[in-house]
């Protein structure tokens, strides 16, 4: 196996060689991610993830391959034409990615247009779930909504009835409140989209210090939840339940530490996931990378599982689009969540957990399972979706 560093102008790429140059036939990935600023913690999970079950498989599917890893910068311009080189001049047969879900809006058509197949280890946008689904478009992840679900169900289940909302102004923070609010009936105290990037919360935690909700509900990944974190439990709000998805995970934890302890959030794994196969994955990242895993790295390393089982099935005939297509629909791997199965959308059917946040022994954070909320669970938009041949 080899990787290419595709490096122009401020991309961050990673290298790894092993072996000569590959062949005319080889399989090509290409690995989106956001890999530079606040957010590259996110990003540099899914990238970890991926590679980490290349280190472990080999080749994919017994095919040489050759990933080259591209920085998407978090900026939709700049995505959208790295998108058209990866599949016009790299003539990648994959693309795995990206973080965010307003880069998925940018890039979704230049690459399933090409009739290259584009599959997404993070971000789950509701227009792709729905009337805009496509054949050459594949989610491991989730659709936006569902964990946000998760928390409106808790929110619910807990009986609170004045929650105080807030995300940032994009498609996935919009996919935030309204997955909370599909499974959450009680009031609002306040509802906020601030600006995406933003790292100074001090105006929206006065509102939130004066109305005194049952609870926040927010959505902040990245750099973002690292302030919003600290700074709320900075202003003595922390006996306000704080409820959140991608606000307090492993991408966040190594700066929130013990500001986000108590804390908790949606998830469809968590590091202390009960089997073995999770459990070989968390300790080999960890003595690969030297940080706790978490859900980016588990979708970019099932990604690769999946890739692999597909490539496999279609003896390694990278031509053979439509049977590559029904071998990822097939979804013949074991995902290190357990139970995994594509809808009809392409979006996954699973299990979803309330977690929390906790301090391990070692003095490491994660994120810790404390009980199922949805079982089997599919997206609310899969039925808009019919499936082009």
């Amino acid at each position: 196996m080899s990787v290419k560093s595709n490096l122009v102008a401020s991309i961050l790429a990673a290298t790894v060689l092993a072996g000569a140059a590959n062949a005319a036939d080889d399989l090509k990935v290409g690995l989106m991610f956001t890999l530079s600023g606040p957010a590259a913690t996110l990003g540099e999970q899914g990238r970890d993830g991926f590679l980490l079950a290349l280190d472990q498989i080999g080749d994919l599917g017994g095919v040489p391959t050759e990933v080259i890893i591209v920085d998407d910068e978090q900026k939709p311009d700049v995505a959208a034409n790295k998108a058209r080189e990866l599949v016009t001049r790299d003539e990648v047969d994959f693309v795995v990615g990206p973080t965010f879900s307003n880069i998925a809006l940018a890039i979704h058509k230049p690459i399933t247009d090409s009739g290259t197949i584009l599959i997404s280890p993070n971000a789950g946008p509701s227009p792709f779930a729905g009337a805009d689904c496509h054949p050459n478009f594949y989610a491991t992840s989730y659709q936006n909504d569902q964990m946000h679900e998760v928390m409106g169900a808790h929110a619910k289940k807990q009986g609170y009835d004045n929650v105080f909302l807030m995300a940032p102004n994009y498609q996935a923070g919009k996919d935030s409140l309204s997955g909370f609010k599909h499974s959450y009936d009680g009031g609002i105290a306040g509802e906020i989209y601030t600006q995406l990037g933003q790292l100074d919360f001090s105006a929206e935690l006065a509102q939130i210090a004066a109305m005194q909700p049952d609870a926040l509900f927010t959505f902040m990944p990245g750099g973002m939840g690292v302030n919003l974190v600290k700074q709320y439990r900075q202003a003595g709000l922390a006996s306000i339940p704080f409820l959140s998805a991608f606000t307090v995970d492993e991408s966040t934890l190594p700066a929130q530490q013990d500001a986000a302890v108590g804390f908790y959030s949606g998830a469809n794994w968590t590091p202390d996931t009960d089997n073995e196969q999770s459990r070989a994955f968390v300790t080999a990242y960890e003595e690969k990378y030297g940080s706790v895993p978490g859900s980016y790295a588990m979708h970019g390393y099932d990604t690769a599982l999946l890739l692999d089982a597909a490539v496999r099935a279609v003896g390694g005939d990278l031509e053979d689009r439509a049977g590559l297509r029904k071998a990822l629909e097939a979804a013949e791997f074991q995902s290190l969540r357990g139970k995994f199965a594509f809808g009809p959308n392409h979006y996954p059917v699973q299990d979803f957990y309330l977690a929390e946040v906790v301090k391990r022994d070692d003095g490491k954070f994660q994120t810790s399972m404390v009980r199922k909320i949805f079982e089997d669970y599919q997206d609310n938009y899969a039925s808009e979706c019919v499936m082009p041949n």
